[in-house]
């Protein structure tokens, strides 16, 4: 895996994990906490998937990595609802 390829994963991922945190309404953090939502919920949403039997939507391949855009994003939403759950509120 190249360096582009690493740096291209990164930026849809980060995409994805921002999708899910906008669509939940919660959001903690920058750049960094939205890509690492968008791998953990890619890592969701696909295990999720193959447990209800659905197949991957819009899946993009980057080199020999396939990264489910549909799945990671949905994902996203359910690994951000729980975290803003557990997370305490901030008083303003």
């Amino acid at each position: 895996m190249s360096f582009l390829e690493i740096i291209i994963l990164l930026i849809i991922a980060g995409i994805s994990g921002s999708i899910g945190q906008a669509l939940v309404g919660f959001s903690s953090g920058g750049c960094f906490l939205s890509i690492a939502v968008g791998f953990i919920g890619a890592l969701i949403g696909t295990w999720l998937a193959n447990k209800m039997n659905l197949p991957e939507l819009f899946v993009i391949n980057v080199g020999e990595v396939s990264f489910p855009v549909v799945w990671a994003i949905i994902g996203a939403v359910v690994f951000t609802a729980i975290l803003s759950l557990i997370t305490p509120r901030r008083r303003i």
